[in-house]
């Protein structure tokens, strides 16, 4: 699940989100907005049962996946469309 919301500036804060222990072990969000590199932007357990990073992004177009433990690589079907090969796309 996919949840943005407008900060100043003209910025969107993107907030990337899954349930907790699907997929088990670790999860990143990567994707062209932090060089592909997996552990930059970890996913982190919160109360309601969720694991979740929020992002603040500029206006543009963003490619991503999830890549989780044992090279698990996940798509959003909340972006704004997923593309094979390259992940889901957001477009701000």
């Amino acid at each position: 699940m996919i949840k943005r919301s407008r900060l100043f500036g003209g910025k969107t804060r993107v907030t990337f989100c899954l349930p907790e222990g699907e997929p088990g072990g670790t999860v990143s969000v990567v994707g062209c907005f932090n060089g592909w590199e997996p552990g930059r932007h970890e996913l982190v357990p919160r109360r309601n049962g969720t694991r979740s990073v929020s992002l603040p992004l500029a206006p543009g177009r963003y490619h991503f996946r999830y890549l989780a433990t044992g090279g698990v690589w996940l798509d959003d079907e909340g972006a704004d469309a997923v593309i094979d090969g390259l992940g889901g796309r957001l477009d701000l």
